[in-house]
């Protein structure tokens, strides 16, 4: 056993490294060689594909993570939904509360004329004469129907700046836009000084029964 090992080790201390470089020589390569060359050769490409499935793995672990991860965040929403429905659905409910109130708001086409004659008696109230009440062409939306009404009146001041405030206090949604004030003649001697003529669109509103 000692003369094989000492055979080896002198058969690789008399091996020429250069020999490497040719492997057209390698069958002339000493057997010890040979066998380190492919230990080497297996150990590398052991470790080698050691390495890619390591990280192969590694890989399919992120992935697994993450997923884990989003399925959590999913889970959290979900739980967090659930453990809250009950707020969820009396809130729907007092949302549909609300918009049926703010559909009871909006006049319905046979309300207009109702709806003028409330402006007309606010107007009176206030002192205010009225020279032309004029209804406009509809504006559709997607929910709603917006109907323009011209308002020309003739008062004073704060007159004028009372019939606003009433309007806009009616029960019907009605809002007010594009007014003009300029001075106007007064028709009897007793309305000389500080008569002014207002000139403003109101709009009120009604629900879309026709969209799609």
């Amino acid at each position: 056993m000692a003369i094989v090992v000492e055979d080896i080790l002198d058969s690789l201390r008399n091996f020429d490294m250069d020999q490497l470089n040719d492997l057209n020589q390698v069958g002339s390569w000493p057997t010890a060689v040979k066998v380190i060359i492919w230990t080497l050769v297996f150990a590398g490409t052991l470790a080698g594909g050691y390495f890619l499935h390591v990280t192969n793995l590694q890989n399919d672990l992120q992935q697994v993570q993450q997923k884990e991860s989003q399925l959590r965040q999913s889970y959290e929403k979900k739980f967090f939904a659930a453990a809250h429905l009950d707020g969820y659905r009396k809130q729907q409910l007092q949302m549909e509360e609300s918009f049926q109130a703010i559909l009871r708001q909006l006049p319905g086409d046979t309300e207009i004329p109702g709806l003028i004659e409330d402006i007309t008696l606010v107007g009176l109230k206030n002192g205010l004469s009225f020279t032309s009440i004029d209804l406009q062409q509809e504006k559709m939306h997607e929910f709603y129907v917006e109907k323009p009404i011209r308002i020309v009146v003739n008062g004073r001041y704060h007159d004028l700046g009372a019939f606003v405030s009433d309007v806009a206090d009616l029960s019907r949604i009605v809002t007010l836009h594009d007014f003009s004030i300029s001075p106007t003649r007064a028709t009897r001697p007793q309305e000389q000084g500080g008569m002014l003529k207002m000139e403003i669109l109101a709009r009120t509103y009604r629900y879309n029964d026709d969209r799609s």
